[in-house]
């Protein structure tokens, strides 16, 4: 399993928006620039979490984004699965899906543990937990710029 960069990208997309939350509205050419992601992919993208309400967007001059709510609510695995789908490791332990085999698959197990473990990881993980870190680190004397 490999995540595209459209999942990649709205992860840091949101970990931006929480970093440099001062109530301003953000602009995507600010976002693009600190997070080295074309602006016209970063449109695409944006238009995803507008479209499912994680973000909201002003129009106008002044306008930009914002994140929609508190960077504790949105989970690494809620902005994965919005765009990259199922992030099951294999297509019978997607929801809804039937297999003939499951009865008798001598490899299910592995492949259901290794689903377990990926969403351990990523519905604990939350946006605030990265802003923390990244805080962490620039508090830091190990710091590098």
């Amino acid at each position: 399993m490999k995540i595209s960069t459209k999942g990649r990208y709205a992860v840091k997309v949101m970990f931006d928006l929480a970093l440099n939350n001062t109530g301003e509205c953000i602009k995507v050419k600010d976002i693009a620039a600190r997070q080295n992601i074309s602006e016209k992919y970063l449109e695409q993208i944006i238009a995803i979490l507008n479209k499912a309400g994680y973000v909201n967007s002003v129009r106008g001059a002044q306008g930009g984004y914002r994140i929609a709510r508190a960077p504790e609510e949105y989970t690494i695995g809620m902005i994965l699965r919005l765009t990259e789908g199922s992030m099951a490791p294999v297509a019978c332990l997607e929801e809804g899906a039937e297999c003939e085999q499951c009865d008798t698959c001598e490899t299910l197990e592995v492949w259901r543990d290794l689903y377990d473990a990926i969403n351990q990881v990523i519905d604990h993980v939350t946006i605030a937990d990265l802003v923390a870190k990244r805080q962490q680190r620039e508090g830091s004397l190990d710091y590098c710029i």
